[in-house]
């Protein structure tokens, strides 16, 4: 017994170890420092000067901040609605029986496998263009003029639009794991008592989907508050206010960027404490408003 305590420890040491050196001092860390005025993330803790709740009255009195909370807000809420929506649709037609249903998941779920980069400088280089791009060619063909979708005022959209583009096939393969795990008897039963597809859908689908929904909201959650390369591919030279998100606002805070004079990391690292907040806050909602199903298995 003694000797079978060790080995457990011995295997499992080096992951507690591992855990607690990359994950919890990084986070402890990070907690701490939202609360002193450090200039550097390399500056010695000698350097740190305690500061109290001043960086986060900073960063909430900022109109960087705001704009890019609001433009946060934007992607997780419209982009949210017509992700999860699309991906649900989706996911209820494929496993509907129609045929090709392989290919159309393969197809759909293609643009996760492409590089992220790769997915977006195809946006902008050959759909967005104002010059040979392919939805200005849409638009001429039936007569009209061409638009500039990456002009300040499009931007934000054109870029929540490829961003959900990219995004619709990974949670569609959620829902799908989600509803091939239902017991086929119940959409028989219900057939059976004369119930409509809709019908199935809301009163046995929706009902058994609960915790799968719940796990993709939080899922979104995390992409729209961690959400960067989207907004670096969109506006690569220098961060704009119609692109900008908080965790870019971080970034140009911390190693300096347009507009920014000093550094503060201090004030970087209560913004990473604000974000982990609001997935803490919008999990702990799910929990509650979303509870399974007593129909649940």
């Amino acid at each position: 017994m003694k000797k079978n305590r060790t080995m457990i420890l011995a295997f499992i040491l080096p992951t507690v170890f591992c855990l607690l050196f990359m994950y919890v001092y990084p986070v402890v860390r990070t907690v701490i420092m939202s609360f002193f005025q450090v200039e550097s993330l390399t500056s010695d803790t000698s350097a740190w000067t305690f500061n109290g709740l001043a960086n986060y009255a900073k960063i909430m009195g900022s109109s960087g901040f705001q704009l890019a909370m609001k433009n946060m807000m934007l992607i997780w809420l419209v982009g949210g609605l017509i992700t999860l929506a699309l991906s649900m649709l989706m996911a209820v037609i494929l496993t509907s029986g129609i045929r090709g249903s392989k290919f159309f998941k393969a197809a759909i779920y293609m643009p996760n496998i492409v590089s992220a980069v790769a997915l977006a400088t195809m946006w902008v280089q050959y759909i967005f263009n104002y010059d040979y791009g392919l939805l200005n060619e849409i638009v001429q063909l039936f007569g009209g003029e061409k638009v500039k979708w990456l002009g300040l005022d499009l931007k934000f959209w054109a870029m929540l639009a490829a961003f959900i583009f990219g995004s619709v096939g990974y949670y569609m393969l959620i829902y799908i794991s989600g509803i091939e795990g239902i017991p086929r008897d119940l959409y028989e039963a219900a057939t059976l008592d004369g119930a409509s597809k809709v019908s199935q859908f809301s009163k046995i689908t929706m009902p058994l989907m609960k915790g799968i929904i719940k796990t993709s909201i939080t899922f979104w959650s995390i992409n729209a508050t961690t959400f960067f390369l989207w907004t670096k591919m969109f506006s690569p030279v220098n961060t704009e206010g119609s692109t900008i998100v908080p965790v870019v606002y971080l970034y140009d805070i911390v190693f300096g960027g347009k507009g920014i004079i000093e550094r503060d990391a201090g004030a970087g690292a209560a913004v990473g404490v604000v974000l982990t907040l609001i997935i803490i806050a919008v999990y702990a909602i799910m929990n509650l408003t979303l509870k399974d199903s007593d129909l649940e298995y």
